[in-house]
């Protein structure tokens, strides 16, 4: 959950794990479909709630007893005695796949769970198996071993237009599974976190636990995975987002096939446009990103671009700000095929390019692993004397995170995980992408002395 004040007003960002009330007549007149007013949604969602899943998950926490973790208690009686308390988490998910029995939802459902539970529209209930997970677009596909399934064929969400009507399904608060009704608000919203974004807004309503949920078309066709809603109080105001059935695909097939998203990179480094930056670069526009530095043999340095170019979009869509670059640069795979329009001393052009694979120097731990959360990891540099087995330098810990209760410092170097090599970042990511070990045993080196640390 994220939330902001302003004023006396609270808005409140919610990550939403289940799916809206009961059915809401929110538009007075019905949808036209293939030219005939469609009275009723009950024959499409015939269709389509068979293909909509109630998701739980356990997660078991180590947790330490303030009262052991008292100093002058420790002194008499030793160390704290840790305990540990069961996490339950509701969502939903959608089978897009009955053959095989995947299933996509929200990374944010299954995020850390020991145990996940699917249980079917019929009443049948099965262990999932999480094939893999990218909190990055907050997407992840589970897997269960079942017959007699219903599959939700996915739409061409580029082809969605603001005003197109929609029904989003799912299991509200855990109470069962149900249906709202609604329109797109907008379409491509970004800027709501810290995650890759191109929502469709929504104004069906979406309730706390709507999370992974189905919104779908008057045709029964996928177009978005339920993910979160804009809210005052933390329920329902009109205003939720769906991640777009296209993305969720592409995501989906990555995982699928690599059990990670290999995300590209175009090598740029860039920062915001001023007024002042405009008059230094002598260029007239309002908007766009600076490049201020591009990384040698990088897909940008090939076709040309300099530092002192003004970015002002990437594939026909406007690059007003940084972000809007990143985000567009994170979405896109490996290989992919990348228009850039710059302005290079006062003249406008276009080069192409294709997106090469992302070479990781530095990563928030959370980005990697849950129990990594609170640290800030980096490749050593040339001019750093690294351990002859190469490694992941630990260059922050926040104090209280669960790496930090763990015994990670600052300065550690991470040189295996589950006693396999870690030379450098991309090993240690790539050994954690996927579904990630129950265990987390890292082998450190500090102060010139190896050690083992388990992670909870």
């Amino acid at each position: 959950m994220r939330s902001c004040s302003r004023h006396s007003l609270v808005i409140v960002l919610t990550w939403v794990l289940a799916a809206a009330l009961p059915l809401a007549a929110l538009a007075e007149r019905p949808p036209i479909v293939d030219g005939k007013p469609m009275n009723s949604l009950s024959p499409m969602l015939e269709q389509v709630t068979p293909a909509v899943v109630n998701i739980s998950s356990t997660t078991h926490v180590r947790v330490r007893d303030p009262f052991f973790s008292d100093p002058m208690f420790r002194r008499f009686f030793g160390g704290g005695v840790p305990r540990e308390h069961v996490e339950h988490s509701l969502g939903s998910g959608v089978i897009v796949n009955a053959a095989k029995g995947y299933i996509l939802t929200n990374n944010h459902v299954i995020s850390g769970a020991d145990a996940i539970k699917v249980t079917l529209h019929d009443g049948r209930s099965f262990k999932a198996r999480l094939v893999g997970a990218d909190p990055d677009t907050d997407i992840a596909v589970l897997q269960i071993k079942a017959v007699h399934l219903t599959q939700l064929p996915l739409a061409d969400s580029s082809n969605t237009r603001v005003g197109d009507f929609v029904a989003a399904v799912g299991n509200p608060f855990g109470l069962g599974q149900s249906v709202t009704y609604g329109i797109v608000s907008a379409l491509r919203r970004t800027g709501l976190g810290d995650t890759y974004q191109n929502f469709i807004q929504t104004d069906s309503a979406i309730n706390p636990g709507n999370s992974g949920g189905a919104l779908v078309n008057m045709h029964g066709q996928l177009i978005g995975i339920n993910s979160m809603i804009y809210s005052p109080s933390g329920a329902n105001a009109g205003i939720g987002f769906a991640i777009p059935s296209d993305l969720a695909s592409r995501v989906m097939k990555q995982l699928l096939t690599y059990g990670e998203v290999r995300r590209g990179s175009l090598g740029l480094h860039v920062q915001a446009l001023n007024p002042r930056l405009a008059r230094a670069l002598g260029v007239d526009a309002a908007s766009g990103a600076v490049v201020t530095g591009v990384e040698d043999g990088s897909p940008a340095a090939k076709a040309g671009v300099r530092p002192g170019d003004l970015i002002t979009a990437i594939n026909g869509t406007d690059v007003d700000t940084p972000n809007d670059l990143a985000n567009a640069e994170g979405l896109l795979p490996v290989g992919s095929h990348v228009s850039l329009s710059i302005r290079h001393q006062g003249r406008s052009r276009t080069l192409e390019m294709t997106m090469a694979p992302e070479q990781l120097a530095h990563a928030s731990g959370d980005k990697i692993d849950p129990r990594l959360s609170g640290t800030e990891l980096r490749d050593p540099s040339a001019s750093e004397v690294a351990h002859k087995a190469g490694g992941v330098i630990v260059d922050h810990v926040d104090e209280g995170s669960r790496a930090g209760r763990s015994g990670l410092r600052k300065g550690d170097v991470i040189v295996g995980v589950n006693q396999r090599r870690t030379p450098n970042l991309n090993a240690l990511k790539a050994l954690l992408a996927g579904s990630p070990p129950r265990q987390l045993m890292l082998t450190i080196v500090r102060q010139n002395r190896m050690h083992y640390l388990l992670l909870h």
